[in-house]
């Protein structure tokens, strides 16, 4: 039990809790920023199993968030981009 007590560094101190905020628990932010970025990385990667890509592109009909290299309608171009802003906004007057 002297091991644990030396690592967490709460023995031989002016105090129990002073040691242990000094020592092991002022750690515990670089986990929990750890902990956060881990989860926002499992967020919004590809929900293709094993890929480790960013996903972008909503696959339509599903809750499916993928990557431009699993969508079903492959990466558009930046002409069929163009063509679907102009059929979708409104006629200037």
């Amino acid at each position: 039990m002297n091991w644990l007590v030396n690592i967490l560094g709460i023995d031989n101190e002016t105090g129990r809790w002073y040691a242990f905020w000094s020592g092991f628990g002022s750690d515990m932010t670089e986990f929990l920023v750890l902990g956060g970025l881990i989860g926002l990385l499992r967020k919004h990667n590809c929900h293709v199993h094993g890929c480790w890509r960013l996903a972008r592109h909503p696959v339509s009909g599903t809750h499916y968030i993928v990557c431009r290299k699993h969508h079903p309608h492959g990466a558009p171009t930046a002409t069929q981009v163009l063509t679907e802003h102009v059929a979708q906004s409104p006629p200037m007057t």
